[in-house]
């Protein structure tokens, strides 16, 4: 792999930094980013920003052209998420959309469907939320009671519950996994907009920030046969290649180092970075970061190259992972000032990253798939 960027790679980046320079508003850290991105004003927000951005051809710069994008590469694509990531994800929810639900929908989804939906995610105007963790059914994905059962006319009727699903409260459409058979394999996805009579969004306050954190209810849902995604009963599949373009989706790892090179800068300036122990948690710290960067850049070489989906995907998001917990701490220990209001940036930062360990899949479910899909270890 050439550690390196090309010139057209540099030239992209510079495009695309300065692209969003451009289009956000003066006062986006002040007063946007400490609410965070899955605040419901950013949320509406993303549909003005991520529109002028589709105007740009950057929304989704690595789609096939024939899907409204440039047949960019995905080294391009992780190039954007990075800035996008550095300046507080102005795309707020819509980065799931173009990393992962579109491409998904281009694989599995009907024709009827592409057309439907993968005009409102390239034109930046339309909101996602994923319908995948229930109150007893996180890590255990298998086990989810929501249910979607034939009705009349080969429409289905939705009952049940999601949890942790952000962006409810503003999203059109909810990417969402049923039960639709007995045995635990037999989940379905369905493409269902949150307009329909039935669903209940109610937020669930917490230390993350405001928008992150759903309730969805589902009653006697009415969906139409139409909005089943792939084949009735076979959503494993479907799960299983959306979360494989997930878990390597956010590079934490980018603002990571953008956040400690900020706290070391406040160390020095009361005169403690010069401090031996402060200096090695800091360095380890920074070699976490970067390593979960070469992983997440192996995985990127991965798919640019075709080659099947692997466990290093698994071992990227560990070490992303670990590498978070430990600059946490680190923060937290050395920075008392974190979360009194006082650095919005840092608290967000802390807010954000504290589910880090849970989402696209629990980091104990991600050893379990490292020891069975790097290691060879037999279930037992």
């Amino acid at each position: 792999m050439d550690f390196g960027w090309s010139e057209k790679q540099l030239a992209f980046r510079h495009r695309a930094r300065s692209a969003i320079r451009e289009l956000l508003p003066a006062d986006w850290y002040d007063v946007a980013v400490p609410k965070s991105y899955a605040h419901d004003d950013n949320v509406e927000f993303s549909r003005v920003f991520c529109s002028r951005l589709a105007e740009l051809g950057l929304l989704v710069h690595h789609w096939p052209v024939e899907h409204g994008g440039a047949a960019g590469t995905d080294w391009e694509q992780f190039i954007l998420a990075e800035e996008m990531k550095a300046v507080g994800e102005p795309r707020a929810g819509q980065y799931m959309n173009v990393n992962w639900i579109g491409p998904t929908l281009m694989k599995f989804g009907t024709a009827a469907q592409k057309d439907a939906y993968l005009s409102g995610i390239a034109a930046g105007s339309s909101v996602w939320c994923q319908g995948f963790s229930e109150p007893g059914a996180g890590t255990d994905l298998a086990s989810l009671l929501t249910s979607a059962k034939e009705a009349e006319g080969g429409s289905y009727l939705i009952n049940g519950s999601k949890i942790w699903t952000s962006y409810a409260r503003k999203a059109d459409f909810c990417f969402l996994a049923v039960r639709t058979g007995s045995s635990r394999k037999e989940i379905s996805i369905f493409l269902v907009p949150m307009s329909l009579p039935g669903i209940t969004v109610r937020g669930i306050p917490g230390l993350v920030k405001d928008g992150h954190l759903n309730e969805v209810f589902f009653t006697n849902v009415h969906v139409d046969g139409a909005a089943l995604l792939g084949e009735l009963h076979r959503g494993w599949d479907v799960i299983q290649y959306a979360l494989q373009l997930e878990r390597v989706g956010v590079p934490r790892y980018h603002v990571g180092l953008k956040i400690l090179d900020s706290v070391m800068a406040d160390l020095k300036a009361i005169g403690r970075a010069d401090d031996k122990n402060i200096r090695a948690r800091a360095g380890m710290i920074a070699s976490k970061l970067e390593a979960a960067r070469l992983l997440t850049y192996l995985v990127v070489d991965q798919r640019v190259k075709r080659e099947p989906p692997s466990a290093d995907a698994n071992i990227a998001r560990v070490s992303t992972v670990e590498a978070v917990i430990d600059l946490l701490d680190f923060i937290l220990e050395f920075v008392p000032d974190a979360l009194t209001g006082e650095r919005p940036e840092l608290e967000e930062y802390i807010r954000m990253s504290i589910p880090s360990g849970i989402t696209a899949g629990t980091y104990e479910l991600q050893l379990d798939l490292i020891a069975s899909g790097a290691l060879g270890l037999e279930r037992k």
